[in-house]
């Protein structure tokens, strides 16, 4: 049996060998406190994330709440009511007819009132409205409603059915209004949000991306340059804003591709850029003036372009000229084929009547021809376009 005094001995040793070791572990842990951090911790937090921690697209933040209370006061309702007349059925214009059944008061003429709904953006704090002319056209009355509650009767001011754009007034003060967008900075991919009235339901905000950009021969409207979108369109969203992430309005929702009748991924929208040239020209003339060639064009397929012993289909073909109009005065006759205008490579038919309507009426011009089989140079007054009878 040990005595006293090694077992003395024996708890001193040990207890100076417990202090060195907890002076050793402790100096450790100064000189390098992420050694005894156990890396399999997880932290979790309960508050929101910072800022730099939010993730972002590619255009903005994950919500968008900011630009649509920026831009939804100015997005309207628009109604539209046109009278429409009821003519009895054609056998009651027979005498024989009259007398065989006797006269009803249901046949004589009648009249009946149909509404359409649609929408419409205050782009200007003197009440200008944009919207679509399918919207309004033929319409006895329109009236707009306000988010705010507040409707108010609207006059047309002008419309251009060939880019399917209207511009309304109403006169009202304080009245909210949209920051208009350059539609030509968008990109594919980049995230959009629709504002409008589907159905009728209220106003309803729809969000995706832009699909593409300048589509046309869609045969919606004679110049066509649409942003194609997912966001949900709808019926009721046509003359609706197309908005970016900061809330500018970068486009005019117009139409949509479906099988069903509703939306399906493939909406169609008049870039904000296209839509202020026209409404200024509306404003300013009360219509847009457009050159005008006065030729009907058609596009070279290779069946052509081999039978007129053309290296490619560029250009296009002649097919009608109007009596008295531009291009005939200029010596351009139907079998002729345009290649170049003022030295720009002509790619079809729509492109000579997009450049040929881009320019102002008296503008002097100078086409490359094919004229019984050689390269001419011709030079063309552009005349002024004429209008449309649903032009207003």
């Amino acid at each position: 049996m040990a005595s006293p005094r090694i077992r003395t001995l024996f708890i001193e040793a040990v207890t100076v060998a417990l202090v060195v070791l907890a002076v050793g572990v402790l100096v450790m842990f100064i000189m390098d406190p992420n050694r005894f951090q156990h890396h399999s911790v997880v932290v979790f937090q309960d508050s929101a994330p910072s800022a730099q921690d939010t993730p972002e697209t590619a255009t903005g933040a994950v919500s968008y709440a900011n630009a649509v209370a920026k831009a939804a006061p100015a997005v309207v309702n628009v109604f539209s009511t046109k009278v429409i007349t009821q003519r009895p059925h054609p056998f009651m214009d027979d005498p024989f007819f009259r007398r065989f059944f006797g006269e009803d008061p249901q046949s004589a003429p009648g009249k009946r009132l149909e509404n359409s709904l649609g929408s419409g953006v205050i782009v200007s704090q003197n009440g200008y409205i944009l919207t679509n002319n399918h919207v309004i056209a033929g319409a006895d009355e329109i009236r707009v409603a306000l988010s705010d509650g507040r409707n108010i009767e609207a006059k047309v001011v002008g419309t251009d059915p060939e880019t399917d754009l209207a511009v309304l007034k109403i006169n009202y003060d304080h009245l909210p209004t949209a920051v208009i967008g350059r539609s030509e900075n968008l990109r594919v991919g980049d995230v959009v949000l629709a504002i409008g009235n589907p159905f009728g339901v209220g106003q309803t905000v729809t969000q995706g991306i832009v699909s593409a950009t300048g589509r046309s021969q869609l045969g919606i409207s004679t110049f066509e340059n649409f942003i194609q979108t997912d966001a949900a369109i709808n019926p009721g969203n046509s003359g609706g804003a197309l908005i970016d992430p900061g809330g500018h309005l970068i486009g005019v929702n117009t139409a949509i591709f479906t099988q069903s009748g509703g939306s399906q991924g493939i909406g169609f929208a008049i870039p904000s850029t296209l839509a202020k040239g026209i409404m200024q020209q509306i404003i300013e003339n009360g219509r847009v003036i457009r050159g005008w060639l006065g030729i009907d064009a058609q596009d070279i397929s290779p069946a052509l372009a081999d039978s007129f012993n053309l290296r490619d289909t560029h250009g296009a073909i002649v097919a009608g000229v109007v009596n008295g109009g531009p291009g005939e005065k200029a010596g351009i006759r139907s079998g002729d084929i345009i290649t170049h205008i003022n030295g720009a490579r002509i790619v079809d038919a729509r492109d000579i009547l997009i450049k040929i309507a881009a320019m102002r009426p008296g503008t002097d011009v100078e086409l490359k021809v094919i004229h019984n089989g050689k390269l001419i140079s011709v030079k063309a007054q552009v005349g002024q376009r004429p209008r449309r009878r649903a032009e207003s």
